[in-house]
Formats: structure tokens, sequence, C-alpha cells
């Protein structure tokens, strides 16, 4: 049928014309049924989604800018339908027991390591001068503290804590002895 023969027959469809629905029923109602049945939906989904289709094109169709491109929007609108559809079957079921979670023990060989860099880090900390040692032990030993509890603390200017901090790493990076252990 040519787009406006098919362009005549919605407008008529629009106007109430029973005739005209019939037939754009007839003609274009075994395309939606194919759309939808490539979704794979069951035979019930299918049928459900070729009459909201229509449903649709009930209300919307005094309002298309080109009605002889009715095939296509009713073509998107019964796929936008099935994916609706497919979408409400997706349901989550809850596990009976959560699931355990990984084992995050570190090895004993991990743990080893670790003992070994935090007293290397240590050991350099203690050979800082005595305002970055002050602080980066703080640091170390207090990681949650802010800013603030950091400045009362130590009685240093909350401004200081960053350069000063910045200052004692560099000499831990410039550390030879240090360079690996900074670094992990």
């Amino acid at each position: 049928m040519s787009s406006l023969a098919l362009a005549h027959l919605t407008r008529e469809a629009a106007a109430g014309g029973e005739d005209a629905w019939r037939a754009l029923v007839a003609l274009l109602d075994p395309m939606l049924h194919s759309i939808a049945r490539g979704y794979r939906l069951s035979e019930a989904d299918a049928d459900d989604v070729v009459q909201i289709t229509w449903g649709r094109a009930l209300l919307h169709l005094d309002r298309l800018d080109d009605p002889g491109a009715i095939a296509g929007w009713l073509a998107v609108t019964a796929r936008r339908e099935a994916m609706r559809t497919l979408q409400r079957g997706v349901r989550e079921l809850p596990a009976a027991e959560p699931p355990e979670p990984p084992c995050t023990a570190p090895a004993p060989e991990q743990e080893t390591l670790e003992r070994e860099r935090c007293a290397q880090l240590r050991a350099a900390i203690g050979r800082l001068s005595g305002r970055q040692r002050e602080l980066l032990t703080l640091l170390v030993d207090r990681p949650e503290l802010s800013y603030e509890e950091v400045s009362q603390t130590i009685d240093m200017p909350i401004g200081s804590i960053g350069p000063t901090r910045e200052r004692a790493f560099e000499r831990l990076r410039s550390d030879t002895s240090l360079a690996c252990a900074v670094a992990a």
C-alpha cells in the first residue's frame, strides 16, 4: 500500500472511521505480531504487546505529524512495549543466605613483608627532623584525625600541615634505603 493511501486510511481512522480502523488492523497487525515474537515473548505476552500498541495508536493517532508513517510509528511503539514486557519479566531472587565473603586474610609471607616495611618506615620517620617526625608519627599512628585535630595535638598551624607533610615525604623518598618501602 502506498504512503498516500496509508495516510488517507490513518486520517479516516483518527476521525473515527471504523472501516478504516479495521483496514489498518488487517494491514499492520501481522507486522506487529512479528515484531513482538521477534523478542521471544510468549504468545500471550506478544498478544498483549500488540494490543497495547493498538491502544496507544488509538490515543495518539490524531497527533501524528505524518499519517503515512503509521507503520513505522507502530513498529517503534511495539518494540518499546516488547522491551518493557521483557524488563517486567526479569526478577531478582534473593539468596537464602548471603554469600560468604572471599577470604581476604593475607598470606604469611605478605604479613612478614608488611611488618618489615612498617619497621623500615618507622625507622626512616625516626631519622626526620623534629616537626616532620612529630607530624608523620601522628599521621601514621592516628590516620583518622582531621587537620584541625592534628593542628591542636602538635600545635602546628593548619596551613603548615600539608607543606610539612610533603617535605617529609620528599625526604623519605630520597632515602635510598626506604625507596621500596615508601613506594609500596
